[in-house]
């Protein structure tokens, strides 16, 4: 293990690889990130998945075997094996973790970001498919996703609730959560063994926000620039806290086996070169959380990286960054609503790419 990245994990904070692939599994190279970079999880999203079978040839043979399938069904069948042999990959970490971590996320098609009865059937058939129990089911947390959320919850399955951006927003996946799994109880499931993690998105948050302070123009709004996004995420971590310790439904649960929902750091790849590339794993090191990291990220952590508790006694600072951006005129609301909905529509044309190279593929090996 690197020093860097075995600070970080002693610090509380679960390491996932942002990356799935046909060749990344069959290479050894999932295996080596777990030996030796302290790699616990993987998360996978379309934009991943785009990546990955676009690639001609580790997933010819299977394609070959598929035969002329429609392309839906062959996106399955390809998505499913890879999710399904990295949680095997992934399983004694998930046994030796008692099943917190270890975990490999597959989400719906994005195409059903706001049909809430269509997103808890894919769910379902997705956790069937993969046929895992450290699988994790990614369910956007579009307002249409929240009833979805907890409906899947509901059924034992495990959820990766994914495209978070707001504190609002994520208060309600909270709620969500713990409706979810107060009706797993009331269904009869075992709640230990039922896994969620809240995925927070960082990096985009300052994208957007250093665009509107570049615009602005003045000292104040120069001050703020590489600001906005580590704090949004640092309350949203006591928000963590405070909603955990202090809601009676969550410890009746708790007492019943019930595991937390971790916040988990998404979008952690540094965008903007003048900031550290790695800022949105440094600055957000503490007890119960995940980051999930592209490649390139976690090679810099192992690196250079510091991995020293860093959220701790920072709030009050944190809610003055935001005060400080509500005074320029910055509304963060209408930041994050914007973020929410590009986050759809992005993974939306990655998914159209997926069909489209797929289809191409099935075209080639049926010659």
């Amino acid at each position: 293990m690197t020093e860097a990245t075995q600070r970080t994990s002693d610090s509380g904070v679960s390491i996932w690889l942002d990356d799935l692939s046909r060749s990344r599994i069959e290479s050894g190279s999932l295996q080596d990130l777990i030996a030796n970079k302290n790699v616990v999880g993987v998360t996978t999203n379309p934009s991943i998945f785009q990546k990955a079978l676009h690639e001609v040839g580790p997933y010819d043979p299977q394609l070959k075997e598929l035969g002329k399938v429609d392309v839906e069904t062959a996106v399955r069948e390809l998505t499913t094996t890879d999710v399904r042999n990295a949680t095997d990959i992934f399983r004694e970490v998930a046994e030796k973790s008692d099943f917190v971590d270890g975990r490999v996320s597959i989400e719906v098609d994005p195409r059903l970001a706001h049909e809430t009865e269509a997103t808890e059937k894919q769910a379902e058939e997705l956790w069937a498919k993969v046929n895992r129990p450290n699988a994790m089911i990614k369910i956007p947390a579009t307002l249409e996703g929240l009833p979805a959320i907890t409906a899947t919850l509901a059924k034992g399955i495990s959820v990766n609730v994914t495209l978070i951006f707001s504190l609002e927003r994520y208060e309600q996946v909270i709620d969500a959560y713990i409706e979810g799994i107060g009706q797993a109880d009331a269904n009869g499931h075992d709640l230990k063994h039922i896994g969620s993690v809240a995925s927070f998105f960082v990096s985009r948050v300052d994208t957007a926000v250093d665009k509107l302070l570049e615009a602005n123009g003045s000292d104040e709004a120069k001050a703020l620039e590489g600001k906005a996004a580590v704090a949004n995420a640092r309350l949203a971590y006591e928000l963590f806290e405070n909603k955990f310790a202090n809601d009676p439904r969550w410890a009746a649960l708790e007492a019943k086996g019930a595991k937390k929902q971790r916040p988990l750091w998404a979008s952690t790849g540094t965008k903007n070169a003048a900031y550290s590339d790695c800022k949105y794993v440094d600055e957000l090191v503490a007890p119960f959380v995940v980051n999930t990291m592209p490649e390139k990220t976690l090679n810099a952590l192992a690196d250079h990286g510091n991995g020293a508790p860093s959220i701790k006694g920072t709030y009050e600072e944190s809610h003055a960054i935001m005060n400080k951006l509500a005074d320029l005129g910055i509304n963060i609301k209408d930041v994050t609503d914007k973020l929410e909905a590009d986050g759809v529509a992005a993974f939306i044309k990655s998914w159209d790419t997926v069909l489209a190279d797929v289809q191409a593929g099935i075209d080639r090996v049926n010659g």
